[in-house]
């Protein structure tokens, strides 16, 4: 059994794909299911795996969960197209899964928002478990993201995943789109209603959250545009779960 498998669920990550597989070649196994590219993302995973799966997309958590029940390794390392493994925490992997006790890792990850590397602000300390055993974990399926459920005990690793979240103003506001008619999808299957009034006051506080409260002002012009931008897609979520009720 390998000991090692890393997950990645792909669409039209030609531009990213391979540097991240690059990050990971060291991997035991990399697990690959793509949602029907239209670049050559497919072609550049196979030059580093056989294991890649076309698909339909049923959404982030659900592929996710595709990928691990098609993993196996023992542990399962999840990323994601514009994630990289930087050598120290390779090592850090390494040395640890092998003997340790516990059943997942969180990681911190190191976001850059236009080419500069957030401390501060609503991504201040986000950490998550995507190191984790196989047989100890899954994915919920929410719509706009996905959430890892594991069972057992929990650590930390001290080095972190690189990511680059926002290279871009166009990717900042691409994703904030997607990511607002997809958080409203999910708020309208809870039962959530939307309005003008909530919609201003949950963008002014997420402004104020990220900016004031948790530090973003210590990020300079980016921590700025960061608040504002979290601040958008919170107002668009709103907004649009209004329409979507009222539709």
């Amino acid at each position: 059994m390998p000991l090692l498998s890393v997950i990645i669920i792909t669409k039209n990550e030609a531009h990213n794909i391979e540097d991240c597989l690059k990050s990971v070649a060291w991997a035991d196994e990399i697990v690959v299911f793509d949602s029907g590219s239209t670049d050559n993302t497919v072609d550049i995973c196979r030059r580093y795996t056989d294991k890649v799966f076309i698909t339909d997309w049923p959404g982030y958590g659900a592929q996710k969960q595709r990928a691990l029940e098609a993993a196996t390794g023992e542990w399962v390392l999840s990323i994601d197209a514009d994630e990289r493994v930087m050598p120290q925490l390779k090592a850090e992997i390494l040395s640890q899964i092998p003997h340790t006790s516990y059943d997942a890792f969180e990681i911190t990850f190191s976001s850059e928002y236009c080419q500069k590397v957030i401390r501060f602000g609503d991504w201040w300390h986000d950490t998550q478990a995507v190191l984790f055993r196989r047989n100890q974990a899954r994915f919920i399926s929410l719509l706009a993201h996905e959430r890892i459920e594991i069972q057992g005990n929990i650590g930390n690793l001290k080095s972190n995943i690189h990511h680059l979240a926002y290279p871009n103003l166009d990717l900042v506001l691409k994703k904030m789109n997607d990511y607002s008619s997809l958080s409203a999808k999910q708020k309208q299957t809870e039962g959530a209603k939307g309005s003008v009034l909530k919609a201003v006051f949950r963008g002014l506080w997420t402004f104020m959250r990220g900016y004031i409260f948790r530090l973003g002002f210590l990020d300079g012009k980016e921590g700025f545009l960061l608040a504002i931008s979290n601040a958008e897609g919170t107002y668009y979520k709103y907004i649009k779960l209004m329409y979507l009720n009222k539709s």
